[in-house]
Parts: C-alpha cells; structure tokens; sequence
C-alpha cells in the first residue's frame, strides 16, 4: 500500500499543465464556470482558519452533477488533486486549496429538493445552508437539529463533511446521528449511495465512516437528513459562578442528577465581558463563568427540570441562577453564547480556535491547566465551549503582526490538544483535523490505527488526489513530530513510500 499524501504535499505533487487542463476542461464541460486570474482566486485561498492562506491553480463553480463528475474525471485522467468546498466556514483549514490542484466549489449546489413531513426527513443539495433547512421545515413543525454557531452560512455538505455539531449536540447527536443517507461522486466520478431512507442498512456502515472523512473519500452531491418536531417549549437557565472550576464541576453534576439538557454551554470571565458589549445579553460581567443550561420538552417535564436543576445549580455553589423570563431573553442568552467567537474577536487582531474534547469529569483540572498554559505562553485565552459533552473551544488570542505570536499561538493550542488526549479525549469534536491538527493526530493515534486509515483511504481514492495533505498524518511525519520511536534510524514497522 502506497501512502501518497503528506501536509507539505504542494512540495512534492508533480507540476500539472495548468493550460492544458483548463482547454481539456472547457473543451469537456464548455459551459463550466472556471476562474484562474489571481485576483479571481484570492477569495478562495483559505477557509475559516485563515491564519492558513495558498492561492490554488483553478476555482470551479459546476451548476450540474455531471459538471462535477466531469471535473472529477478529467483530474483523474490527468492526475490533478482536487479539493472540495462548500461555505468556506470551517475552522481547520480543512478547504485550504493547493497551489498545484483544482478548488471545487459546491456552494452553487443550493437547493432544498423535498420536503417529506411523514417521514420527517430532507433531501438537499450540499450547498444549502443548515439554518435554511430548519426554515424550510418550520412549517410542518419541524427542523433540523444540529446547529453549529455558523448555522446562518455553513453549509450541510460542509457538515457532512466535518461531522459538525453545535450547541444542542448533548441532546440532539452530531451530524452523523442526523443523516439517512449521502450521495457521493468518487475520484473518477463514479456515484455511490451510503446509506438509505430506511434506518438503518445491511452491511458495513459506510455512511458514518464518510460522515467526517473531509472530502478526502469523495465529494457529496446530495444529502437526506432527518427532521425532528419543534419541542413543546424551552426555558433556558443562567447560572453565575465564581470560579470555572466550580462550573466545571456542576457540568456533571446536572448529568449525574439524571438530566439531559438540550443545550449545557460555558463561558468563561473573558468569553462573558466580550459577549455582553457586544449583543447585550443580559450576562453578569463579574462572574467568573456562567452556564446556560436549555431544557426542552413537554411543559410539565421542562418545569420539573428546571426545578430540579436550579437546585443542582445551587448546591454547587452558583452565586446566581436566572431562569429566562420570556422568549425574548432567551433568544438573547442564546444569542450571546452564539456571536461569542466574533465578540472574542474584537478584543484581539486575531484568535485561533481550538476544538478538543474531555470526559466531564476532567473539566475542572483541564480549565486550571489551560490557564497554567496562557501564563506559560503569554497569551489570553477565553473559554466558549459545550461544556455538556465537554467538546472545548478555548480562543487564544493573539496578533499575527507581532513577530512570533502566531507560533507560539499554535504551540499553545497544541499543547492543549494534547492535554486533551492525556486526560481520555479526542482532539477535535466538531470542527474536523484538516491542516490545523495533523500533528495532533500523531498523539491520538498508534502506526496501526494511521495504518489502517491510509487503507481506507486508498480504497477510496488510489490515487490520493481528494483533499491530500488532510486528516491523516504520514507515518514519517509522526516520526519527525516526536510522537513515534526510531531506533537506530529504522522505523519500528514495514518500511512503507511516502509518496
């Protein structure tokens, strides 16, 4: 088995005509949108994690399936890599394009193809926007559960692709426990199905392996999710801390008391202060972290709980527990929560967002580490994150002009990545490896388990021209990373190409 990818692959990819494949592209599809001046280009050169930038050599914009299986198969005949893109929200750099392949921009893919109010399912194009599909669903009396905080631009096939979450993912499940079934093109434009209306399908679950695989498998053209019913009603409670530990601590405690939240959120001094100058949301600016806590259900139901857990509040020492009054300030506890990345982002030139996840019971010892680590490295930290299912986004914030601020920026955040993995958890939860945490997925994973991902992905894609250079390290690199063993200049396994 080849491994043919590695994160510095612009170095080693072999030099494409560019020439040559724009004329076989127009020659092939001529009514292909395709961009190849710089100034057209440079919109393109990043996606959220825009402290990552590469110009790529073409941007495509296909209207119709078989312009994306067309593009699929001339860069397959002539080699070429091939990156998928839908919103360009994601925070990985999990879009970042290549200087030597092709950007594919699904984001023209932006219909909502049917409605089923029986079944409670959609069917969509890749490019529509997750809050569009609630929209669309609204009214039967539905929506579409996972909400991520840029669920007013993401796209699903960006969802998909990254198996996003979002604030009710405690309750609710991520993207991968809200989908039937993903239509895929393959590297040479062959189409699949995974999954199926049904719930469930005979065979290996091929649709949860490709659910956060970052469109190195292959590229979605259509995704059915499933719908749920609107809740009966949702309160949502604040509770004020003066210590993140103690908030940390009282997270599990509302799990242990047999409750399940639909949403569970912590902010931390630096996240609050930054969220209320800028929504108003009714947040008290002298509490060390607060909670907002939503219960949802049947009204009866919802009132015991939020008796149940004002008392759990309490008794872990909350110096405040505020229940919303009406919709209206709920809507404003959710709205702080949600706009806290971009208010954290006045404070500072730039910020760079982390994505790991812990067992709960590590919240506490986790939060006093993280600011041991801000100490160390000389940098602010605000913490934001789901504390229900502890996926942490830690902001750290820096300024990129200040010569070596961004290093030690993405120092900082690895170690935090990797004290994530040294206390039971993952180093990402929602927003996917990409480029960002290629490196880190040296400290998650033994050679074994690399091993096996480099055979599923050239099951899928021989060639490794999807999105190369993502997710899945080389073995090599985690020699170099310090996260393998060498001895006596030999690797501890079979020698394998590295390209």
């Amino acid at each position: 088995m080849n491994i043919l990818y590695d994160e510095r692959v612009d170095g080693v990819l072999p030099d494409v005509d560019r020439a040559a494949l724009i004329q076989a592209l127009q020659t092939r599809l001529p009514d292909l949108e395709i961009l190849h001046q710089r100034e057209e280009l440079k919109p393109y050169e990043c996606d959220g994690l825009s402290a990552y930038r590469t110009t790529p050599m073409l941007v495509v914009l296909p209207r119709h399936l078989d312009e994306v299986q067309g593009v699929l198969r001339v860069c397959h005949e002539l080699q070429v890599p091939v990156v998928a893109r839908g919103a360009g929200t994601g925070l990985s750099g999990g879009a970042l394009p290549l200087e030597k392949g092709v950007l594919l921009v699904m984001a023209r893919f932006n219909n909502i193809l049917h409605i089923d109010p029986a079944a409670r399912t959609a069917r969509v194009q890749p490019g529509v926007r997750n809050l569009a599909i609630s929209q669309a669903a609204a009214p039967f009396g539905l929506y579409y559960a996972p909400d991520p905080s840029s669920q007013i631009a993401c796209s699903i096939g960006g969802n998909v692709a990254e198996n996003a979450g979002g604030v009710h993912c405690l309750k609710y499940g991520l993207t991968v426990h809200n989908l039937l079934k993903v239509d895929i093109l393959t590297v040479d434009g062959e189409h699949l199905s995974l999954g199926s209306n049904a719930l469930d399908s005979p065979g290996f679950d091929l649709l949860a392996l490709f659910t956060g695989s970052e469109g190195m498998l292959g590229v979605i053209t259509e995704v059915t999710v499933k719908l749920l019913p609107k809740p009966q009603t949702a309160k949502v409670l604040l509770a004020a801390f003066d210590s993140v530990e103690k908030a940390g601590r009282a997270v599990g405690d509302i799990i242990a008391a047999g409750i399940i939240p639909g949403g569970l959120e912590m902010m931390d001094n630096l996240a609050i202060r930054a969220a209320e100058d800028f929504i108003h949301a009714g947040y008290p600016v002298d509490a060390e972290a607060i909670l907002l806590c939503e219960l949802d259900g049947v009204e009866a139901d919802v009132h015991d709980d939020c008796d149940r857990v004002r008392q759990v509040l309490e008794q872990a020492g909350a110096t405040e527990v505020r229940l919303a009054k009406d919709e209206a300030e709920r809507v404003r506890f959710w709205a702080g929560r949600k706009n806290a990345f971009p208010a954290v982002g006045r404070l500072s030139p730039d910020y760079y967002c982390m994505d790991g996840t812990i067992p709960r019971r590590e919240l506490p010892g986790v939060l006093q580490a993280i600011a041991a680590l801000s100490a160390e490295y000389e940098l602010r930290v605000a913490n934001v994150f789901h504390a229900g299912d502890g996926n942490m986004h830690p902001l750290i914030l820096f300024d990129a002009n200040q010569p070596g601020e961004l290093d030690r920026a993405e120092a900082l955040g690895g170690k935090i990545l990797e004290l994530c993995v040294k206390v039971g958890g993952s180093i990402t939860g929602e927003h996917g490896v990409g480029r960002e945490k290629i490196n880190q997925m040296c400290a998650q994973f033994n050679s074994d388990e690399l091993t096996l991902f480099h055979a599923v992905k050239a099951a899928f894609d021989p060639s490794g021209l999807l999105n190369p250079g993502k997710n899945i390290p080389t073995l090599h690199r985690c020699a170099e990373f310090g996260a393998m063993h060498v001895h006596m200049g030999q690797m501890p396994f079979p020698e394998l190409e590295r390209f």
